[in-house]
């Protein structure tokens, strides 16, 4: 058995707030955006704050965000509600703009703050990982070469993990291109929310 974390979360918490570790990197500046609890069912890990989230600082507050809720089969306010759903990317701040979109999240995040904010999230019933960055993190060994081809082993990750392509509208083609994700990883997915989320604390 893991021993217990030494920060209590709420101090964890304020801390990853005011972390400023990345700052010479992030040309708007440091707004790390994480929402967390111990009692948390569904962990939701993306990739990195956009643009819009930065400047409301709430997390998938975007269209991006419309779309996951869509997929989750969740409303504004299960998905918002921290107690059941923990929203924590992989970069907390918002990483700029490159020349094909946004940049790919710090990596210092993950190496700092995961471990430990992660080990007070003892009630997780399903890790939904979005995007390379954070299938890579969260899978290891079992990333396949391509993001696809990952996607495509869904099943074999077994039934409480769940690897989803991120929800931009930039994925538009690749949503078309690949009809079989909408037709049989949502309908599991949506499931196994609901699991989540109904099973006790």
């Amino acid at each position: 058995m893991s021993a217990s974390p030494v920060v209590p979360l709420h101090d964890l918490l304020r801390d990853i707030r005011a972390c400023t570790i990345c700052a010479p990197f992030l040309p708007h500046g440091c707004r790390p955006v994480v929402a967390a609890s111990e009692h948390a069912r569904v962990l939701i890990i993306g990739q990195a704050p956009g643009a819009k989230v930065h400047a409301s600082g709430v997390p998938w507050s975007d269209a991006s965000g419309a779309r996951l809720r869509n997929w989750l089969g969740v409303d504004d306010t299960t998905f918002y509600d921290d107690s059941k759903i923990a929203l924590v990317p992989m970069g907390f701040c918002f990483p700029g703009r490159g020349a094909s979109g946004d940049l790919p999240p710090r990596p210092e995040c993950a190496a700092r703050w995961h471990s430990e904010l992660l080990a007070h999230m003892r009630s997780i019933r399903l890790t939904v990982l979005i995007g390379q960055y954070a299938l890579r993190y969260g899978l290891g060994n079992a990333y396949r070469s391509t993001l696809t081809d990952t996607l495509l082993g869904w099943r074999e990750l077994g039934p409480n993990v769940m690897p989803l392509p991120h929800p931009s509208p930039r994925n538009i083609a690749w949503f078309k291109r690949n009809p079989w994700f909408e037709a049989d990883v949502l309908p599991t997915l949506r499931e196994r929310v609901a699991l989540a989320l109904s099973a006790p604390v």
